[in-house]
């Protein structure tokens, strides 16, 4: 990780090609050592490597990705940098709380894996491996869905909302949506076809601030004013432990 955050201090955006190929040269790799394979042969062993350095620097807030396969150091790289470490670890990481939480997420990933192989069975390890891309992706949508426009998050929401069997429809369901100032989005929606109840929708597209209990209580209020007796709330953030209790 430490020589790919290196190679990523010029402030330049790199791509996923030229991160691998530098670190090839780096670490001086044959030809016959690049073309190792996973035995899976989806990809070749150096390139997972390079990608899951990339994607443990990305959790911690090392580097930044502005667009699908493009990778650009952070202040808090540069920062990294000047502290001049011998190397870069997960422990090293932890430090940070968003890897910290991503790390305490996927217990199952390789270097824990690695120590208990024996006890594994294939079923185990097939499935250990999935939450591991599942946590992945997931990580890599919610990134996604945050980069997009406050439209696209609208839309998303509605699109969820009428895949789960409320509102009919989605024309139905947007005729009920008012335009939102904060980048979340507020309505009302059916339960069932014919609109006998409603729910009230609220959402969210926050990046770094959890939803907080006064939110919370806010849209209690909400419901109230509106004699409503259900709501949603969606947010690509998280909730506090306070708006939990709530």
């Amino acid at each position: 990780m430490l020589p790919l955050l290196k190679f990523l201090g010029d402030s330049k955006e790199h791509t996923s090609r030229e991160d691998i190929d530098y670190l090839a040269k780096e670490f001086e790799l044959t030809e016959e050592e690049r073309k190792e394979f996973l035995r899976s042969g989806a990809q070749s062993v150096f390139d997972n490597r390079v990608r899951w350095a990339s994607t443990y620097l990305y959790k911690a807030g090392l580097i930044d990705k502005p667009r699908r396969g493009v990778w650009i150091i952070t202040e808090r790289g540069k920062e990294v940098l000047n502290e001049k470490p011998d190397n870069i670890t997960s422990q090293f990481l932890i430090r940070y709380e968003e890897f910290k939480k991503f790390y305490t997420m996927s217990r199952t990933r390789e270097e824990v894996e690695d120590e208990r192989q024996d006890e594994f069975t294939p079923e185990e390890k097939i499935m250990s491996s999935v939450r591991i891309i599942n946590e992945r992706v997931k990580s890599d949508l919610l990134q996604k869905i945050i980069n997009q426009s406050p439209e696209f998050f609208e839309r998303l929401v509605i699109d969820l909302i009428v895949k789960m069997g409320y509102g009919g429809s989605f024309e139905e369901l947007a005729q009920h949506l008012g335009k939102s100032r904060d980048e979340g989005l507020d309505g009302l929606i059916k339960e069932d076809l014919l609109g006998f109840d409603n729910i009230y929708l609220q959402a969210k597209r926050w990046k770094d601030s959890p939803v907080g209990r006064r939110e919370l209580q806010s849209f209690v209020g909400a419901l109230h004013g509106r004699g409503c007796r259900k709501g949603i709330f969606i947010t690509t953030s998280n909730f506090t432990r306070d708006a939990i209790e709530y």
